[in-house]
Formats: structure tokens, C-alpha cells, sequence
């Protein structure tokens, strides 16, 4: 004390969430207008839906404010009306793979509930994204609850804690938009209803590779265990998972998690940093080709799984 909750960064992170409200508005008048009619779509519909919530949240990753050394990196445009020219910028695309994963999951649900944890990223626009993402799992019937992941202390300019993750759904649901309010008020009901959890451990801030979890932190890795699946957002959450290192491109991302697999696992990211595995023989030379900094201007993103099965 008096400095033990004192956050530097607190005040670019507020200023990027009210500067990106016309996006948090346009995501949350989308999601309260598809709640209206969510028992009514078919598999297919419900399938494009989430893609597109996943999407959403894959390139609101791009509000990062320690990729622009704190530029104003708010979203200001509807998130959802540019995200068919983005399809051609994802390099790895398996959120086939995660619908098939869900689906069954829901199937085969007998006694246990089926869980979703989102090991979150950037508070601002991202965190918004994030809880539209998870909403929709719970809605949809897709997940039964969702567990959020956050850092202890204050990270890497704007990840999140557990008062970002608090006070977003505190401002949204004191907001003067209905869609908005709508959105905080349902949310805070999730975490009284006990289907949200948020929780923060002190290994997401410490130095390793998320490979020497099972050691370093062998109860946060059991907590992992007992998830359906695994949602990593963002750049830095990449790199750990694969161990930061220089892969060539195509090394399957099997081999790059270097056995880490508490769980079937997808990374969520805009690329910002140099590594990147699972591409397809010749894609990344092709592209570094026309682009020689396509691996860190956070153009490009991915949305790729692996079901840790061997």
C-alpha cells in the first residue's frame, strides 16, 4: 500500500473503451438483435453466426496499444461490415474445426457441463468482443459456462485485470445506449449466475513458455484440464505457446506446442511478432515475397486449433 492496486496503464485503457464506442455499440445492437431470434436458426445459420463473432474477436485484436506504443489504436468503424474483405488476410483457418468440436461436445454432454475458457488479451474494443463471443457460446447452447483468464497485475500496456474485465461490464451496463446497458446488465447477471468465472494467476505475467506450465504451475494447468476448449487471444499469447521461436513456417503447430495440451486448444491472433507455424508449404515465403513485414504489421491474423490428440 498505497500502490499495491495502482495501474499506469489504466488510463489508456479507459480512454481506448470510450474511443472505440461506436464499434461497442454496433457489436452489441448486432448481438441483442440475434439474441431476438437465436432459438429460431438452424445449425447452419447458428455455425455462420459464431464464425462471425469469432471473427469479430480475431480482429479486435488489433487495438492493442503496446503494438502502437500507445497510438491511438481504437476501433472505430462497425466491426462486422469489413469482415468479408478480411476473410483473404486470415493465413490459418480452422474455426471448421472448433464448430465440429462444440457440436459434438454438445452431443455427447451427459453429466458435466460443457466449458469454454478464453485466456484473454487487450481490455477496450477486445475484451468487448470477447464477451460477445462468450455470450453467444452460452446462448446458442453451445457452452454451459465460460471461464475468462486475465493478468494479476497490470501487463504489457493494456491486458487485462480483473478491474478492466469489472469495470468494462460496469460502463456497459451503466451505458445510456439500451443494446449497450442490455449487454453489462445480462453479464453481470452470468457472473452472479456463476456460468462466467473470471480468474487471474500469476504464472499468465511470469516468463515461461506456456509448455513449462504443467511444472511451474501445475494447478493452473489442472484447472485447464478441465475445459472443453481453450480460446488464446493475441500476439503474446501466440509466442508462448509456441515457445517464441524462429519455426519454419510449415512446422505443424502440434510440434510447436511442445506438448502442451491440457486441452483442445485455438489461438486467436493478429500477428505482430516473427513466428508463426502451421502454414502451408510456401504460403509464408509468398507472401514475405510482396510483404516483408507481414509477420508484424497486424494485417494478417489466425484462427488455428489443435485437439491435442497425438
Amino acid at each position: 500500500p498505497p500502490i499495491d492496486n495502482f495501474d499506469v496503464f489504466k488510463e489508456g485503457k479507459a480512454q481506448n473503451f470510450f474511443e472505440s464506442q461506436e464499434a461497442v455499440i454496433a457489436l452489441c445492437t448486432y448481438f441483442q438483435e440475434l439474441l431476438k431470434n437465436i432459438k429460431d436458426l438452424d445449425e447452419k445459420q447458428l455455425r455462420d453466426e459464431l464464425f462471425k463473432l469469432f471473427q469479430v474477436s480475431l480482429w479486435g485484436n488489433k487495438c492493442d496499444l503496446s503494438f502502437s506504443a500507445g497510438e491511438d489504436r481504437s476501433q472505430k468503424s462497425s466491426p462486422l461490415q469489413s469482415l468479408e474483405n478480411m476473410v483473404p488476410y486470415i493465413l490459418v483457418n480452422d474455426m471448421e474445426k472448433v464448430w465440429s468440436l462444440l457440436v459434438n461436445a454438445k452431443k455427447i454432454r451427459t453429466e458435466s457441463n460443457v466449458r469454454v475458457d478464453i485466456i484473454l488479451d487487450n481490455a477496450g474494443f477486445e475484451l468487448v468482443s470477447d464477451l460477445v463471443l462468450a455470450d453467444f457460446l452460452l446462448s446458442s447452447k453451445l457452452a454451459d459456462e465460460v471461464y475468462f483468464h486475465g493478468k494479476r497485475i497490470p501487463w504489457y500496456v493494456s491486458d487485462t485485470t480483473k478491474h478492466d474485465f469489472n469495470w468494462t461490464i460496469k460502463q456497459l451496463g451503466s451505458a445510456n445506449h439500451m443494446w449497450m446497458s442490455r449487454c453489462g446488465i445480462n453479464w453481470e447477471g452470468n457472473l452472479k449466475k456463476g456460468v462466467w468465472v473470471f480468474c487471474d494467476h500469476m504464472f499468465w505475467t511470469l516468463p515461461h513458455d506456456f509448455s513449462s506450465m504443467s511444472e511451474v504451475a501445475p494447478d493452473l494447468y489442472a484447472e485447464l484440464q478441465k475445459s472443453n476448449l481453450l480460446l488464446f487471444k493475441g500476439d503474446l499469447n501466440y509466442r508462448k505457446l509456441t515457445g517464441d521461436r524462429k519455426w519454419e513456417y510449415s512446422v505443424p503447430f502440434h510440434q510447436a506446442l511442445n506438448k502442451f495440451h491440457p486441452a483442445p486448444l485455438c489461438s486467436l491472433r493478429t500477428l505482430k511478432s516473427d513466428t508463426q507455424v502451421g502454414l502451408k508449404p510456401g504460403q509464408g515465403e509468398q507472401i514475405q515475397a510482396s510483404e516483408p513485414e507481414w509477420m508484424v504489421n497486424g494485417k494478417y491474423g489466425i484462427v488455428q486449433f489443435d485437439d491435442g490428440l497425438l
